[in-house]
C-alpha cells in the first residue's frame, strides 16, 4: 500500500512539475521590452509548404539591448520570415535589407506594461490552479487508500505532505510570476 502512495505522490510531483515548465514557456512569451530571441520560439515559418520553427530556417540573435536580427540560412525565405512574424501577430515590424531580418523593439508604454503583468499574473493563475488539480486528484486518492485498509494517520501525515508540496509548488509559480513582473515594469 506504501508503494502506491509513494507512486501517488510522484505523479503529483510530476503534474506540479509540468506546470511549472508550461509556466516558465508562457512567461518567456510574454515580451519585456528588451530584444530577446525567445520571442521568436513559437513563431512558424512556412518552409516550402511545410510549417518550420523559425530557428531551423535562420539564425536568430540580437545586435543590441534592443534590436534582434534574423539571418536566413537560404535568401529567399527573407519574405516567408516576414509573412511568419507579421502572421505571429507579436507587434513587432520586420525590416530587411535583402540580406538580414532587423527588428527593433519599441519601448513598452506603461499602459503595455501594466497589461503585460496583468497577463503575467494570469498565466502565473493558470499554474497554480494545475497545481491545485494535482493536489485535489492525490487528496482524493489518499483519501480511497484509507477507506481502502492505508491507516488513517498515516493518510493524515500524507495530506499533510501534499499541501506542503502544493505550498512549494505555489510559491515557485509566485516567485517565478514576482521576477518576470519587476523585470517588466523595469525601465
Amino acid at each position: 500500500m506504501q508503494e502506491d502512495i509513494d507512486f501517488y505522490f510522484s505523479e503529483s510531483r510530476e503534474a506540479m512539475e509540468a506546470a511549472l515548465a508550461r509556466l516558465v514557456r508562457e512567461l518567456s512569451r510574454v515580451r519585456t521590452g528588451k530584444a530577446s530571441p525567445s520571442i521568436f520560439d513559437s513563431v512558424m515559418v512556412d518552409y516550402y509548404g511545410s510549417p518550420t520553427p523559425m530557428r531551423q530556417v535562420a539564425n536568430v540573435g540580437t545586435l543590441d539591448a534592443r534590436t534582434i536580427t534574423i539571418q536566413p540560412w537560404e535568401k529567399g525565405m527573407i519574405e516567408e520570415i516576414e509573412k511568419a512574424i507579421f502572421g505571429a501577430n507579436l507587434g513587432l515590424t520586420p525590416q530587411n535589407d535583402g540580406q538580414m531580418i532587423r527588428i527593433t523593439v519599441p519601448m513598452l508604454t506603461e499602459d503595455r506594461r501594466k497589461n503585460l503583468v496583468k497577463q503575467v499574473r494570469s498565466v502565473t493563475e493558470d499554474a497554480k490552479v494545475s497545481i491545485r488539480n494535482a493536489r485535489r486528484d492525490l487528496m482524493e486518492l489518499l483519501k480511497t487508500a484509507v477507506k481502502d485498509g492505508y491507516p488513517e494517520d498515516m493518510g493524515k501525515k500524507a495530506e499533510g505532505k501534499a499541501q506542503d508540496m502544493t505550498n512549494e509548488f505555489t510559491k515557485k509559480a509566485d516567485d517565478m510570476a514576482d521576477i518576470k513582473e519587476e523585470d517588466i515594469m523595469t525601465l
